[in-house]
């Protein structure tokens, strides 16, 4: 039986995620990462995603295991650095991308969230960044114009969550998850522990439950270090 926001499913969850949809998609690096829903979305095996997030992944995890199942036709990231099969398939024409400097795409996503269609903001000015945008000069200095981001659907990691659909992120994990949350039509929240409505502190909810439209409970989370660097003792 269904309870509040809560969804029996990874694939019950994801089923509705159509072929060319736009997906906002939490995490950094590999922290605070949606990897059940993107496991799930990768057996679903919807194609001609355009995907917004700040990376993609490693080769191996995370959003890289869509691309490895060619499963992404545009990127939307501020860093792309640590997968192979992204540098392979954007130099081969395979992959479009859109860098976007990080603060630039985290304001992109939470205007997109917060109704604002666009914002001006200096970052860019004189770059790559800033070809074919509006530029206007505000008290001396230029600006150019960025759009606000809206998804299809998002995908998001919480630590906690209640029934109805509250978040609470736990430490650095948090990252992009509270704005990717508010700018998806359709929010979908995998938690590591979900709780009943009325349980979590309102001072400690991060992202109130009106953003998010399904909640499922993930286990068994890896823990993985997307770099490691070591010394000799």
């Amino acid at each position: 039986m269904k309870k509040g926001k809560v969804v029996s499913s990874f694939q019950e969850a994801v089923a509705d995620i159509h072929d060319g949809a736009t997906l906002i998609v939490g995490g950094f690096g590999l922290c605070g990462i949606p990897e059940k829903a993107i496991l799930a979305l990768r057996d679903q095996g919807t194609k001609d995603l355009t995907v917004v997030s700040n990376n993609c992944g490693v080769d191996d995890w995370g959003l890289g295991l869509l691309l490895a199942n060619r499963q992404i036709k545009k990127m939307v990231s501020s860093y792309v650095g640590e997968n192979k099969i992204f540098e392979r398939q954007f130099l081969s024409g395979e992959l479009e991308v859109e860098l976007v400097p990080q603060g630039t795409l985290a304001e992109r996503i939470r205007a997109g969230g917060a109704g604002i269609p666009g914002f001006y903001t200096a970052t860019g000015v004189g770059t790559p960044v800033a070809e074919g945008k509006e530029h206007k000069e505000f008290n001396g200095r230029m600006y150019i114009l960025e759009q606000g981001i809206v998804g299809d659907f998002a995908l998001v990691k919480a630590w906690k969550a209640d029934t109805l659909g509250n978040l609470v992120f736990r430490k650095t994990a948090r990252n992009f998850n509270p704005v990717a949350a508010m700018a998806g039509k359709i929010t979908i929240v995998e938690a590591e522990e979900i709780v009943e409505a009325g349980a979590l502190d309102p001072d400690e909810i991060h992202t109130p439950g009106i953003y998010v439209q399904r909640v499922l409970l993930g286990e068994n989370y890896e823990k993985r270090i997307e770099r490691r660097t070591v010394v000799q003792a």
